[in-house]
């Protein structure tokens, strides 16, 4: 009887030894699947931007940094006297800014897509948001505000899908 016993005790033993690296096998695989996806991810957001953004994004540093009343996104030349960076950045936050301001937000649509959270609040409300850009020595800014509750939550949550996006070009 305590023969059986004991052999019972070492199944059970050897049965939740299995089950545990069966769980570390799960869960690193699908760790590797993530990474996967999201280097893919990445990599699709990298080829859609150089189609869209004129400045190379190698070189450069995003940031979408939500403020109480709305979000401010930042795009600097990572050598700050990189002229020909720089200019592009200006030109191409300059232009952004202005078609945001009527709606137009075909460009991040086409970047990260048309599903982006907040972008059909953003498109749809845009004139009662305050766009405006900046130049900065070392690239651009263009700063959202509004004092509808609703809208800053768009922009949050549409800056926070950008930061997701952009991890690589960060900062």
């Amino acid at each position: 009887m305590a023969t059986s016993t004991a052999r019972r005790h070492r199944i059970r033993i050897a049965l939740a030894a299995g089950g545990i690296i069966v769980s570390a096998a799960v869960a690193i695989t699908v760790e590797a699947n993530s990474a996967t996806a999201d280097s893919g991810r990445e990599q699709v957001i990298g080829e859609r931007g150089a189609e869209v953004m004129p400045f190379d994004l190698d070189a450069t540093t995003h940031r979408f940094e939500p403020i109480l009343n709305g979000g401010l996104q930042t795009v600097t030349a990572d050598t700050p006297t990189d002229r020909e960076q720089i200019d592009l950045i200006q030109q191409h936050l300059r232009e952004e800014a202005t078609a945001f301001t009527r709606g137009e937000f075909d460009d991040p649509a086409r970047i990260h897509g048309t599903d982006m959270p907040g972008l059909t609040t953003l498109q749809a409300n845009a004139n009662r948001i305050d766009i405006t850009y900046q130049s900065r020595p070392d690239g651009g800014e263009i700063r959202y505000t509004t004092n509808d509750p609703a809208l800053v939550t768009a922009l949050h949550n549409w800056f926070a899908a950008q930061r997701t996006d952009h991890q690589g070009h960060g900062g």
